[in-house]
């Protein structure tokens, strides 16, 4: 994307994992801290939806960043929240559900294999 960022304020599984692979999206999981444990996406940064007011200095400003959850729901407020604080954010619709119903890899920390939960 190099500095121009996503004109809708969603995207699709599919469409988030080709931003992610390219190097082109900062993926930001809002799910619990269990949730995270148990499988997330490759690259993903993790900050919970209760720590991100706390934890904003942790975004980038000058990337575009894409919100997943579990399906949808969190990330749309944290999407809502962060657009309205002027970072460019978009929901990735259908959450870790549709990431891993897409067919993209869930994976734990330690690079083992991961599930939704």
């Amino acid at each position: 994307m190099s500095g121009s960022f996503l004109s809708e304020d969603e995207v699709s599984a599919a469409r988030a994992r080709e931003f992610v692979r390219s190097g082109s999206a900062w993926l930001l999981d809002v799910r619990e801290d269990h949730e995270w444990e148990a499988g997330h996406a490759p690259g993903a940064h993790h900050i919970p939806l209760s720590q991100l007011g706390l934890r904003q200095d942790e975004l980038p400003e000058d990337e575009q960043i894409l919100v997943i959850c579990h399906s949808g729901y969190r990330s749309r407020m944290a999407t809502d929240a962060l657009c309205d604080a002027d970072y460019p954010a978009a929901n990735v619709s259908g959450g870790m559900s549709a990431w891993q119903a897409d067919g993209s890899p869930v994976q734990r920390t330690d690079g083992s294999a991961g599930t939704v939960a």
